[in-house]
C-alpha cells in the first residue's frame, strides 16, 4: 500500500513545497518575460518541458526547493540569452529557429515541402478553413511558421507580399521586398 500512501509528513512536505514553489515559479517566468509563456518553436518547447520536469522533480522531492527554483531560474535566464543572442545575430538566429516555409500558393500544393515538413493536404485544408475561407482557389498561400502553426494568406495585392519575406520557397512568387537578415529582422543583426 505504499504506493497510495506513504506518510503525512511526506503529503505534507509535498503540499508544502507546491506550495512555495508556485509563487516562485510565477516570478520567475514574469522575469523571464512574455516570450517564456508564447507561441513555442522547438527551443521554447524544450525549455517548457524541462521546466515541467524540474518542477515535478522539486514537488515530489527528488530534488529541494532551492535546487528547483535555482535550475528553473537558470533555464529561464538561458532562454533570454539565447533569445537576446538570436535577436542580435543572424547566423545565431538561424541555427536555433527553423524557417517558415511555403506549403501552398495560389490554389497548389507545393509537394515537395509539404513532404519535407510532414504536413498533410488535410491540414492545409483545415488551416484554410479556420482562416474563415471555404475555397482553396482563393487562397493566395498557406505559410508553415516556425512554432508549427499554419498562417493564410487570402489575398496579394498588385503581386505585393512584404509578409512573406524570409520564408521558405516564397522566393520569386511574389514581390518581396526588401529582405533583410535570415527571417528578415527589420534591422539585420550581425552575421
Amino acid at each position: 500500500m505504499d504506493f497510495l500512501f506513504k506518510s503525512w509528513t511526506s503529503l505534507g512536505k509535498t503540499i508544502l513545497t507546491a506550495a512555495l514553489i508556485y509563487p516562485l515559479l510565477i516570478v520567475v517566468l514574469r522575469a523571464g518575460g512574455k516570450r517564456t509563456l508564447s507561441k513555442m518553436n522547438a527551443f521554447d518547447f524544450i525549455v517548457t518541458v524541462a521546466i515541467g520536469s524540474l518542477l515535478a522533480s522539486t514537488v515530489l522531492s527528488t530534488a529541494s526547493l532551492a535546487e528547483g527554483v535555482g535550475a528553473i531560474a537558470a533555464l529561464v535566464v538561458l532562454q533570454t540569452l539565447i533569445t537576446w543572442l538570436s535577436i542580435r545575430s543572424d547566423r545565431f538566429e538561424k541555427l536555433i529557429k527553423s524557417q517558415p516555409t511555403l506549403i501552398f500558393h495560389d490554389g497548389q500544393y507545393i509537394e515537395r515541402a509539404m513532404r519535407d515538413q510532414r504536413v498533410t493536404r488535410e491540414e492545409i485544408r483545415n488551416a484554410i478553413r479556420t482562416s474563415s475561407s471555404a475555397s482553396v482557389e482563393d487562397t493566395a498561400a498557406v505559410v508553415l511558421e516556425s512554432d508549427g502553426s499554419f498562417s493564410v494568406l487570402s489575398k496579394v495585392k498588385d503581386g505585393k507580399a512584404e509578409a512573406l519575406a524570409g520564408v521558405d520557397g516564397a522566393e520569386g512568387r511574389w514581390d518581396i521586398d526588401p529582405v533583410q537578415g535570415p527571417f528578415t529582422n527589420p534591422e539585420p543583426g550581425v552575421s
